[in-house]
């Protein structure tokens, strides 16, 4: 009964998996082949060139406006490698690392987002206004002298490409590693949450965290995929986000604060860990996003609760 049960609930999450992965790599290859053109052209460099004087108002150099938009357009990864390959003190780095983990890789997450029922315009414009508010509150409240040693040896940039078909290549080769494991990731994951919801586990697993969702302002049911946002990302867990809500296991409202938490605050342990490992204090990882993203949900909250406050003194008054 028990292998029966194991079977059948692995069974099941094979298809909806499967279309999902096929959506995301549909969603995924142009977007990134696009990305590694523009930047083959250097329209991502021209375009810094032009926003360098907003950035130094946050305490950052204009080059940082090129590690921005990289992780805006590709992801952490390519961000740090920016990072190794131009001159930042350890402050400009504490201050990138946060604005990154905010809004990187925001093309392919939104559209994950948006499938599992959020506002892409929302979702953009939250993680980049997310980001510049961190970044000048970091700059506010750092001293302007911090102690701290970046570990960037060895992490340095793969050589720009020479030609068309180098930049083809090149990308043909990381989109292929990238595919295949977002396609085990994502089925494994599919897989095991199916599993664990069919022998009761996921309760056991979300009951602790119940507490911390009422502080974040989160409902209850959002408790596994705060798990999943944060453990794995978005990229890889947007799987599940999108199973979950169109099964109807989170409510819309509820999915919505959700979605702006973890705009703010996913991917706790990767992401952040890179960062962690070139020398970036694990406070400054982790303690603003967190905090950014409860007032986020909170405000969203009480914005809703006013609203419907309003609306029900509107139609009294109309009724009397």
């Amino acid at each position: 009964m028990f292998f029966q049960r194991l079977k059948t609930a692995a069974r099941d999450a094979l298809r909806p998996a499967f279309k999902t992965v096929f959506w995301i790599l549909r969603l995924m290859l142009p977007i990134t082949l696009v990305v590694a053109a523009l930047n083959y052209v250097g329209a991502i460099e021209w375009l810094s060139v032009h926003l360098a004087p907003a950035f130094r108002g946050i305490g950052l150099s204009g080059e940082a406006v090129i590690v921005f938009l990289t992780s805006i357009v590709v992801n952490i990864y390519a961000a740090i490698a920016v990072i190794a390959s131009l001159g930042f003190d350890f402050r400009e780095v504490t201050i990138l690392a946060v604005m990154c983990l905010i809004a990187h890789n925001l093309i392919v997450e939104t559209a994950i987002q948006q499938k599992s029922g959020a506002s892409a315009f929302s979702m953009v414009l939250l993680r980049i206004a997310a980001a510049l508010v961190a970044g000048m509150a970091l700059n506010a409240i750092l001293p302007q002298a911090m102690d701290g040693r970046l570990t960037l040896a060895g992490i340095m940039p793969p050589d720009a490409p020479r030609s068309w078909g180098e930049v083809f290549s090149g990308w043909a080769v990381s989109i292929g590693r990238l595919s295949l494991r977002m396609a085990l990731f994502i089925t494994g994951l599919n897989v095991l949450q199916n599993i664990l919801r069919e022998f009761g586990v996921i309760e056991l697993l979300t009951r602790p965290l119940r507490p911390l969702m009422k502080i974040f302002g989160l409902p209850e049911s959002t408790s596994f995929l705060w798990i999943v946002a944060n453990c794995v990302g978005l990229a890889y867990g947007g799987a599940l986000l999108i199973r979950e809500i169109e099964k109807g296991e989170v409510a819309r409202a509820d999915a919505r604060l959700l979605h702006s938490h973890i705009a703010i605050s996913h991917s706790l342990l990767e992401d952040t860990l890179l960062f962690a490992a070139i020398g970036v204090g694990a406070f400054w990882l982790f303690v603003p996003r967190l905090i950014l993203a409860t007032v986020v949900v909170w405000g969203q909250r009480g914005w809703r609760e006013g609203w419907r406050f309003a609306s029900m003194r509107k139609k009294s008054n109309f009724e009397a």
